[in-house]
């Protein structure tokens, strides 16, 4: 990957009960990252325009829907409880095909690999997800290559993370990928996090 972009649209999906963490950790990592908005534009996404409610009754406000959606060249997919029903959401499974033919990066957090799983872009890869949903996403992806008890595992255009805090260990990782080991490092130092590299 080239670092030519002057700003790349990092996506963030939020959807009812995302895992709090899964978003809004890597979320940190790019705005920390990204030398006061040059480098990465990251904003959330939500299928409509109006509140979500996370897991612990967290309301957020969605900065754009699938609509108004500005293109995004890095999307990020979150765990948590909901996404056993969006998995099985068309319109985000839809959303997310789409979004993925352009995009340089997709990045799944946690159980959001199953929602990735259910739109058959990632057969053949190598996967991991929270250890404690290993078994629910062999059922879900039985195409995958190999499941890893894995902090991330990287693909090549799709990058996934173990539950929760992994996914910041992965930004990062993509992070040091795009920009370079100076940039990672500062950026953890900055936000005062042991990285698990």
């Amino acid at each position: 990957m080239s670092n030519e972009k002057a700003s790349r649209n990092v996506a963030i999906l939020i959807f009812e009960n995302v895992e709090i963490l899964d978003f809004t950790g890597p979320y940190e990592v790019f705005i920390t990252a990204s030398n006061r908005g040059k480098d990465f534009n990251v904003y959330t996404v939500a299928e409509k325009q109006q509140p979500i409610i996370a897991l612990g009754n967290l309301s957020i406000n969605p900065a754009f829907s699938f609509e108004n959606c500005p293109t995004p060249d890095i999307v990020i997919i979150p765990g948590g409880w909901g996404t056993r029903k969006e998995m099985k959401n068309e319109s985000i499974l839809n959303w997310i095909k789409q979004v993925s033919i352009d995009a340089e990066l997709v990045l799944s957090v946690c159980t959001g690999a199953l929602i990735l799983a259910k739109t058959n872009l990632i057969d053949g890869l190598k996967l991991t997800t929270n250890r404690l949903a290993l078994n629910e996403l062999k059922e879900v992806a039985p195409k995958s290559a190999e499941l890893l008890d894995a902090r991330y595992v990287d693909n090549g255009k799709f990058i996934f993370s173990a539950g929760v805090s992994a996914g910041i260990d992965m930004s990062l990782y993509v992070v040091e990928r795009l920009l370079g080991e100076e940039r990672a490092i500062q950026t953890a130092n900055l936000m005062e996090y042991d990285w698990k590299r």
